[in-house]
């Protein structure tokens, strides 16, 4: 039986193949944050100079890919990618996940933003009938903690600040349990409207492009 170490380098070398098809000296690859992306990003070591180069959704993965021999580029500079290649923490048969478990959801949102498709790539252990058993998470601007902690626990939720965690842009991140989410896309728009919140983990506006889910007989795939 395969490890989940295993499962994750599996989906991480299935995108690997995503990159083969783009590569060029004019492409730039979009790249997430976890364990899984970072085991993309050791992958994706084979494309330097093959590339122009990578955005990286923070700082810990833009290090990780610079040590690969990978540009690392602002996403100013950029355009357009093909690609962005992300974990999750969740993803549901919509292809609407949550993420933001390694704190990196803003950036990860932003980047997502840019690219042309979005390939989440995870064990299929996270993939869920209804997501909300892993704490969905918000970053806040700091001085808002408590107004938008209330807002959440309105909607049900149970609001829990990251202890000792600052995001890359400063912020702080509330984690929010006791969620039963059937509505993603209109909890992402509810909850990214409360002042404060700069934005939350839902990806639901829109979700993954393509779902590559490794499981004990080989990769999963899910299409949008």
């Amino acid at each position: 039986m395969l490890t989940q170490q295993q499962l994750k380098q599996q989906a991480a070398d299935a995108a690997l193949e995503f990159v083969e098809q783009v590569a060029a000296p004019d492409v730039v690859i979009g790249v997430g944050t976890g364990s899984t992306a970072d085991l993309f990003i050791d992958g994706l070591a084979r494309f330097a100079g093959r590339i122009r180069g990578t955005v990286a959704s923070s700082e810990r993965s833009a290090q990780r890919l610079a040590s690969h021999g990978l540009t690392v580029l602002d996403l100013n500079d950029v355009e357009s990618m093909p690609l962005y290649i992300d974990g999750a923490d969740e993803i549901d048969a919509n292809l609407h996940m949550i993420k933001g478990g390694g704190g990196a959801l803003t950036r990860e949102k932003i980047v997502a933003s840019v690219a042309e498709r979005f390939i989440c790539i995870a064990d299929e252990s996270k993939l869920v009938e209804r997501m909300g058993a892993f704490a969905l998470p918000i970053e806040v601007i700091p001085m808002a903690r408590e107004a938008v902690a209330r807002r959440l626990a309105a909607l049900g939720g149970q609001p829990r600040l990251r202890e000792g965690f600052i995001t890359d842009n400063g912020n702080i991140i509330l984690d929010i349990a006791g969620l039963s989410i059937t509505d993603a896309a209109g909890l992402e728009a509810r909850v990214n409207n409360m002042p404060g919140v700069v934005t939350c983990g839902l990806f639901a506006l829109p979700g993954a492009d393509v779902a590559l889910l490794a499981t004990q007989n080989g990769i999963r795939r899910l299409t949008r």
